[in-house]
Protein backbone atom coordinates (compact mmCIF):
# COMPACT_ATOMS: atom_id res chain seq x y z
CA UNK A 1 0.00 0.00 0.00
CA UNK A 2 1.16 2.95 -1.36
CA UNK A 3 1.57 6.03 1.71
CA UNK A 4 3.76 8.45 0.28
CA UNK A 5 4.52 9.58 -3.14
CA UNK A 6 7.32 11.37 -4.74
CA UNK A 7 6.60 15.17 -5.61
CA UNK A 8 8.36 14.80 -9.35
CA UNK A 9 8.59 13.53 -12.54
CA UNK A 10 11.33 12.16 -14.18
CA UNK A 11 12.00 14.95 -17.00
CA UNK A 12 11.65 18.65 -16.01
CA UNK A 13 10.25 21.43 -18.64
CA UNK A 14 11.07 24.05 -16.76
CA UNK A 15 13.83 26.43 -18.83
CA UNK A 16 17.24 26.31 -17.27
CA UNK A 17 17.51 28.33 -13.24
CA UNK A 18 19.99 30.20 -12.57
CA UNK A 19 18.49 33.68 -13.43
CA UNK A 20 16.59 32.61 -10.22
CA UNK A 21 18.45 34.07 -6.66
CA UNK A 22 16.88 33.33 -3.41
CA UNK A 23 15.97 35.69 -1.37
CA UNK A 24 14.61 34.65 2.41
CA UNK A 25 12.16 36.30 4.45
CA UNK A 26 11.28 35.55 7.66
CA UNK A 27 7.83 33.30 8.39
CA UNK A 28 4.91 35.45 10.02
CA UNK A 29 1.08 35.04 10.41
CA UNK A 30 0.90 37.86 7.07
CA UNK A 31 2.84 35.45 5.30
CA UNK A 32 1.26 32.65 5.67
CA UNK A 33 -1.25 33.06 2.54
CA UNK A 34 1.94 32.95 0.47
CA UNK A 35 3.14 29.73 1.40
CA UNK A 36 -0.07 27.40 1.77
CA UNK A 37 -0.68 26.88 -1.84
CA UNK A 38 2.54 25.49 -2.35
CA UNK A 39 1.25 22.77 0.56
CA UNK A 40 -1.33 21.52 -1.30
CA UNK A 41 1.01 20.71 -4.60
CA UNK A 42 2.85 18.06 -2.52
CA UNK A 43 1.81 14.32 -1.34
CA UNK A 44 4.37 13.47 1.43
CA UNK A 45 2.19 13.23 4.18
CA UNK A 46 4.55 14.60 6.08
CA UNK A 47 4.32 17.69 9.02
CA UNK A 48 6.59 19.65 7.95
CA UNK A 49 4.45 20.25 5.09
CA UNK A 50 1.75 21.84 6.28
CA UNK A 51 0.77 25.44 8.16
CA UNK A 52 0.79 23.96 11.54
CA UNK A 53 3.95 22.31 11.16
CA UNK A 54 5.65 25.40 9.88
CA UNK A 55 4.59 28.15 12.02
CA UNK A 56 4.42 26.37 15.17
CA UNK A 57 8.02 25.85 14.85
CA UNK A 58 9.05 29.09 13.28
CA UNK A 59 10.34 30.50 16.56
CA UNK A 60 12.22 27.27 17.35
CA UNK A 61 13.96 26.30 14.33
CA UNK A 62 14.24 30.03 13.16
CA UNK A 63 12.06 29.43 9.59
CA UNK A 64 12.22 31.12 6.75
CA UNK A 65 11.30 31.46 3.17
CA UNK A 66 11.68 32.35 -0.44
CA UNK A 67 9.78 31.75 -3.70
CA UNK A 68 11.23 31.70 -7.01
CA UNK A 69 9.87 30.33 -9.93
CA UNK A 70 6.47 29.48 -8.60
CA UNK A 71 8.64 26.97 -6.23
CA UNK A 72 8.96 27.58 -2.45
CA UNK A 73 12.01 27.07 -0.27
CA UNK A 74 12.36 26.72 3.43
CA UNK A 75 15.24 27.76 5.60
CA UNK A 76 15.90 26.64 9.00
CA UNK A 77 17.83 24.69 12.00
CA UNK A 78 18.78 21.34 11.09
CA UNK A 79 16.99 19.29 13.28
CA UNK A 80 19.32 17.52 15.45
CA UNK A 81 21.70 20.05 15.58
CA UNK A 82 20.01 23.16 15.37
CA UNK A 83 22.85 25.73 15.00
CA UNK A 84 23.67 24.39 11.32
CA UNK A 85 21.49 25.66 8.22
CA UNK A 86 19.49 23.49 6.70
CA UNK A 87 16.61 23.36 3.99
CA UNK A 88 13.54 21.77 3.60
CA UNK A 89 12.84 19.73 -0.01
CA UNK A 90 11.63 22.58 -2.68
CA UNK A 91 8.15 22.13 -2.91
CA UNK A 92 6.36 23.69 -6.58
CA UNK A 93 6.73 23.67 -9.93
CA UNK A 94 10.38 23.10 -10.34
CA UNK A 95 11.50 19.31 -10.24
CA UNK A 96 14.45 18.18 -7.64
CA UNK A 97 17.07 18.48 -10.02
CA UNK A 98 16.37 21.77 -11.19
CA UNK A 99 15.28 23.47 -7.62
CA UNK A 100 17.85 22.05 -5.37
CA UNK A 101 21.27 23.57 -7.56
CA UNK A 102 19.39 26.81 -6.95
CA UNK A 103 20.25 26.08 -3.14
CA UNK A 104 23.53 25.24 -3.45
CA UNK A 105 24.33 28.23 -5.71
CA UNK A 106 22.91 30.06 -2.55
CA UNK A 107 24.81 28.09 0.02
CA UNK A 108 27.72 28.84 -2.28
CA UNK A 109 27.47 32.43 -2.29
CA UNK A 110 26.68 32.79 1.49
CA UNK A 111 29.41 30.33 2.45
CA UNK A 112 27.04 27.65 4.27
CA UNK A 113 27.19 23.75 3.63
CA UNK A 114 24.14 22.86 1.88
CA UNK A 115 22.25 20.45 3.98
CA UNK A 116 18.51 18.87 3.58
CA UNK A 117 16.63 18.17 6.54
CA UNK A 118 13.38 16.19 7.16
CA UNK A 119 13.48 14.96 3.54
CA UNK A 120 10.84 12.44 3.06
CA UNK A 121 11.85 9.16 2.21
CA UNK A 122 10.42 9.74 -1.39
CA UNK A 123 12.08 12.75 -1.92
CA UNK A 124 15.57 10.98 -0.06
CA UNK A 125 15.78 8.48 -2.43
CA UNK A 126 14.95 10.72 -5.32
CA UNK A 127 17.84 12.73 -4.39
CA UNK A 128 20.35 9.85 -3.66
CA UNK A 129 19.59 8.31 -7.36
CA UNK A 130 19.78 11.91 -8.81
CA UNK A 131 23.48 12.72 -6.90
CA UNK A 132 24.64 9.45 -5.48
CA UNK A 133 25.27 11.08 -1.84
CA UNK A 134 24.09 8.86 1.52
CA UNK A 135 21.14 9.87 2.92
CA UNK A 136 21.16 9.85 6.70
CA UNK A 137 17.45 8.66 8.65
CA UNK A 138 16.49 10.82 11.23
CA UNK A 139 15.12 7.92 13.69
CA UNK A 140 13.01 10.75 16.66
CA UNK A 141 11.53 12.79 13.69
CA UNK A 142 9.68 10.34 11.61
CA UNK A 143 5.83 10.55 11.26
CA UNK A 144 2.82 8.26 13.02
CA UNK A 145 0.78 7.60 10.12
CA UNK A 146 -2.66 5.55 11.08
CA UNK A 147 -5.71 5.03 9.19
CA UNK A 148 -8.14 7.70 9.66
CA UNK A 149 -11.24 5.05 10.12
CA UNK A 150 -8.85 3.12 11.96
CA UNK A 151 -8.61 6.60 15.00
CA UNK A 152 -12.32 7.67 14.06
CA UNK A 153 -13.80 3.73 15.23
CA UNK A 154 -11.44 1.78 17.01
CA UNK A 155 -13.17 -0.97 15.46
CA UNK A 156 -11.43 -4.46 16.03
CA UNK A 157 -9.17 -6.51 18.43
CA UNK A 158 -6.32 -3.68 17.65
CA UNK A 159 -8.21 -1.78 19.45
CA UNK A 160 -9.82 -2.99 22.29
CA UNK A 161 -7.89 -1.19 25.45
CA UNK A 162 -8.21 1.87 23.99
CA UNK A 163 -12.23 1.23 23.25
CA UNK A 164 -12.16 0.05 26.71
CA UNK A 165 -10.83 3.26 28.12
CA UNK A 166 -13.24 5.36 26.30
CA UNK A 167 -15.71 3.48 27.47
CA UNK A 168 -14.35 4.17 30.95
CA UNK A 169 -14.48 7.97 30.26
CA UNK A 170 -18.20 7.58 29.04
CA UNK A 171 -19.15 5.64 31.75
CA UNK A 172 -17.29 7.29 34.33
CA UNK A 173 -18.42 11.28 32.75
CA UNK A 174 -22.11 10.19 31.55
CA UNK A 175 -22.62 14.22 31.39
CA UNK A 176 -19.60 13.99 28.77
CA UNK A 177 -20.48 16.39 25.79
CA UNK A 178 -18.09 17.03 22.35
CA UNK A 179 -18.25 20.01 20.73
CA UNK A 180 -16.42 21.89 17.41
CA UNK A 181 -14.04 24.90 18.62
CA UNK A 182 -15.79 27.66 17.41
CA UNK A 183 -15.62 31.86 17.81
CA UNK A 184 -18.15 31.18 20.63
CA UNK A 185 -15.73 28.88 22.97
CA UNK A 186 -12.51 29.63 22.01
CA UNK A 187 -12.67 32.73 24.57
CA UNK A 188 -13.11 29.56 27.35
CA UNK A 189 -10.33 27.47 25.81
CA UNK A 190 -7.87 30.18 26.14
CA UNK A 191 -8.24 30.42 29.60
CA UNK A 192 -9.02 26.51 29.56
CA UNK A 193 -5.06 26.52 28.34
CA UNK A 194 -3.61 28.85 30.22
CA UNK A 195 -4.54 27.42 33.74
CA UNK A 196 -3.28 24.04 31.94
CA UNK A 197 0.28 25.70 30.98
CA UNK A 198 0.10 25.86 34.75
CA UNK A 199 -0.94 22.98 36.10
CA UNK A 200 1.24 20.67 33.90
CA UNK A 201 4.52 22.85 33.50
CA UNK A 202 7.80 20.76 32.98
CA UNK A 203 11.20 22.03 33.26
CA UNK A 204 11.67 21.32 29.21
CA UNK A 205 12.87 23.90 26.89
CA UNK A 206 11.19 22.27 24.01
CA UNK A 207 8.11 21.64 25.97
CA UNK A 208 8.16 25.33 27.01
CA UNK A 209 8.19 26.61 23.33
CA UNK A 210 5.48 23.84 22.06
CA UNK A 211 3.24 25.25 24.97
CA UNK A 212 4.00 28.70 24.00
CA UNK A 213 3.13 28.53 20.45
CA UNK A 214 -0.48 26.89 21.46
CA UNK A 215 -1.24 29.44 22.84
CA UNK A 216 -0.41 31.64 20.37
CA UNK A 217 -2.26 29.37 18.08
CA UNK A 218 -5.38 30.01 20.33
CA UNK A 219 -5.11 33.79 19.92
CA UNK A 220 -4.37 33.26 16.15
CA UNK A 221 -7.26 30.66 15.97
CA UNK A 222 -9.52 32.69 13.28
CA UNK A 223 -6.53 33.47 11.14
CA UNK A 224 -4.84 29.59 10.75
CA UNK A 225 -6.91 27.35 8.51
CA UNK A 226 -7.00 24.85 11.56
CA UNK A 227 -10.13 23.02 12.87
CA UNK A 228 -10.54 21.63 16.16
CA UNK A 229 -12.78 20.29 19.05
CA UNK A 230 -13.37 20.61 22.93
CA UNK A 231 -14.37 17.67 25.18
CA UNK A 232 -16.71 18.98 28.32
CA UNK A 233 -16.83 17.02 31.58
CA UNK A 234 -19.43 18.47 33.99
CA UNK A 235 -19.63 21.50 31.48
CA UNK A 236 -16.29 22.57 31.73
CA UNK A 237 -13.65 21.73 29.34
CA UNK A 238 -10.95 18.63 29.91
CA UNK A 239 -9.71 18.29 26.22
CA UNK A 240 -9.13 19.76 23.11
CA UNK A 241 -7.46 18.85 20.10
CA UNK A 242 -6.41 21.13 16.38
CA UNK A 243 -5.55 20.00 13.38
CA UNK A 244 -5.52 20.73 9.49
CA UNK A 245 -6.29 18.52 6.70
CA UNK A 246 -3.93 18.95 4.02
CA UNK A 247 -4.58 16.69 0.76
CA UNK A 248 -5.41 13.43 1.57
CA UNK A 249 -4.24 13.62 5.28
CA UNK A 250 -5.65 15.52 8.41
CA UNK A 251 -2.51 16.32 10.50
CA UNK A 252 -2.90 16.57 14.45
CA UNK A 253 -0.78 19.70 15.76
CA UNK A 254 -2.32 19.83 19.22
CA UNK A 255 -4.06 17.19 21.73
CA UNK A 256 -4.30 17.96 25.33
CA UNK A 257 -6.07 16.72 28.40
CA UNK A 258 -6.52 16.79 32.07
CA UNK A 259 -4.42 13.99 33.43
CA UNK A 260 -6.78 13.52 36.27
CA UNK A 261 -10.07 12.58 33.83
CA UNK A 262 -10.05 9.30 33.15
CA UNK A 263 -9.93 8.51 29.08
CA UNK A 264 -9.58 11.81 28.27
CA UNK A 265 -7.07 11.37 25.84
CA UNK A 266 -8.19 8.49 24.58
CA UNK A 267 -11.87 9.92 24.21
CA UNK A 268 -10.63 13.71 22.51
CA UNK A 269 -8.60 11.47 20.14
CA UNK A 270 -11.65 9.61 19.38
CA UNK A 271 -14.13 12.16 19.03
CA UNK A 272 -11.92 14.97 17.00
CA UNK A 273 -11.14 12.16 14.36
CA UNK A 274 -14.99 11.19 14.26
CA UNK A 275 -15.72 14.50 13.38
CA UNK A 276 -13.39 15.06 10.89
CA UNK A 277 -13.58 12.09 9.26
CA UNK A 278 -17.28 13.36 8.70
CA UNK A 279 -16.38 16.74 8.01
CA UNK A 280 -13.52 15.84 5.16
CA UNK A 281 -14.79 12.48 3.40
CA UNK A 282 -11.38 12.88 1.01
CA UNK A 283 -9.04 12.23 4.51
CA UNK A 284 -7.68 8.87 4.47
CA UNK A 285 -5.36 9.10 6.81
CA UNK A 286 -4.02 11.17 10.09
CA UNK A 287 -0.63 12.14 11.16
CA UNK A 288 0.19 12.59 14.75
CA UNK A 289 3.50 13.65 13.85
CA UNK A 290 7.09 12.57 16.03
CA UNK A 291 7.92 11.73 19.24
CA UNK A 292 10.93 13.90 19.38
CA UNK A 293 12.64 10.70 20.91
CA UNK A 294 10.41 10.66 23.87
CA UNK A 295 9.40 7.46 25.29
CA UNK A 296 6.18 7.81 26.78
CA UNK A 297 5.40 9.80 23.36
CA UNK A 298 6.62 6.97 21.27
CA UNK A 299 4.90 4.01 23.78
CA UNK A 300 1.83 5.54 23.26
CA UNK A 301 1.58 6.69 19.51
CA UNK A 302 2.83 2.90 18.60
CA UNK A 303 -0.16 1.71 20.76
CA UNK A 304 -2.57 3.17 17.99
CA UNK A 305 -1.25 0.69 15.67
CA UNK A 306 0.37 3.22 13.43
CA UNK A 307 -0.49 1.78 9.32
CA UNK A 308 3.09 2.89 8.69
CA UNK A 309 5.86 5.38 10.35
CA UNK A 310 7.09 8.45 8.08
CA UNK A 311 10.45 8.31 7.60
CA UNK A 312 12.66 11.44 7.12
CA UNK A 313 16.76 12.02 6.62
CA UNK A 314 19.20 14.36 6.78
CA UNK A 315 21.43 14.71 3.42
CA UNK A 316 24.45 16.77 2.95
CA UNK A 317 24.90 17.82 -0.83
CA UNK A 318 27.79 20.01 -0.84
CA UNK A 319 29.77 17.85 -3.57
CA UNK A 320 27.38 16.23 -5.73
CA UNK A 321 26.33 19.60 -6.37
CA UNK A 322 29.95 21.34 -6.90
Amino acid sequence: METTRPGITPESTQPATTDCHLVFKPITLDSLHEIAPYLTRQSYRTCDFSIGGIYMWVGYFGYEYAICRDTLFIKGGEEDHLQNTAFAVPVGSLDLKDSLPLLGAYCRQHGLPFILSAVPEPAAQAIAELYGCPITELPDWGDYLYRATDLATLVGHRFNKKRNRVNKFKSTYPDFQYEAITPQNLPELIAFFDRYMQAYHKDSELFAYEESMVARVLREYDRLPFEGGVLRVGGEIAAFSVGEVVGDTLVVHIEKARKEVVGAYEAINLFYSAQMVEAHPEVQYINREDDAGDPGLREAKLSYNPETILKKYNIALDKPLR
